[in-house]
């Protein structure tokens, strides 16, 4: 009878750690899980914020065209190209496709307020000053909000990388994010050619 009890007693102390094996598992496998979808959510909506400050911007710059077309009627490649590149941003569907656009109407821009050197009349004119600070500021939110995202992106990246995250990312359909970079075209200054 003891030889019984002793038998139980030992097979109850392996189902008991087996178990708790299972369930400590169990919540790192859920737990990790989570973590991805977390980070997933959380690159999605430092996107939607870019995505949000860069439709503010799109939506100042056809204001802006038109406030400098007045001074500057040779010009027109210029406005050709920006509103090129703002419909290119509308079209594209996926937030890499989007950044691409982005990156293009940047040095454009740059292009466009660099004008305002040749044309003293559109330097004071009162209505291109406030364009001209509106835009400031939403290329400042822009910066702002492209940290986020690229934040929110290396933190997913980085949680992929590891070899659990990597598990649990495929587990939960979780793949690696784009960052947000300027391209080193943009990092230059813009040229303005009034030669033709």
């Amino acid at each position: 009878m003891k030889k019984r009890s002793s038998v139980a007693g030992v097979l109850l102390g392996v189902l008991i750690v087996i178990v708790a094996l299972g369930l400590v598992g169990g919540g790192c496998a859920i737990s990790g899980y989570n973590k991805a979808v977390r980070l997933d959510e959380q690159v999605k909506k430092a996107w939607a914020q870019v995505d949000t400050v860069l439709q503010r911007r799109y939506d100042l710059i056809p204001n802006l065209v038109a406030t400098v077309k007045g001074y500057a009627k040779h010009e027109d490649k210029l406005f050709t190209a920006i509103a090129d590149a703002r419909t290119k941003y509308f079209q594209a569907k996926t937030p890499a496709a989007k950044i691409q656009a982005a990156r293009g109407v940047e040095g454009l821009l740059s292009r466009l307020l660099v004008l305002r050197e040749t044309y003293p009349e559109l330097k004071a004119q009162e209505g291109f000053l406030r364009l001209q600070d509106e835009l400031a500021g939403t290329e400042n939110r822009i910066a702002y909000a492209r940290k986020q995202y690229n934040d929110a992106v290396h933190r997913l990246n980085a949680y992929r990388r590891s070899f659990f995250g990597r598990i649990f990312c495929n587990w939960a359909g979780v793949s690696e994010a784009e960052y947000f970079k300027v391209e080193e075209k943009a990092k230059e200054a813009p040229k303005v050619d009034f030669g033709g």
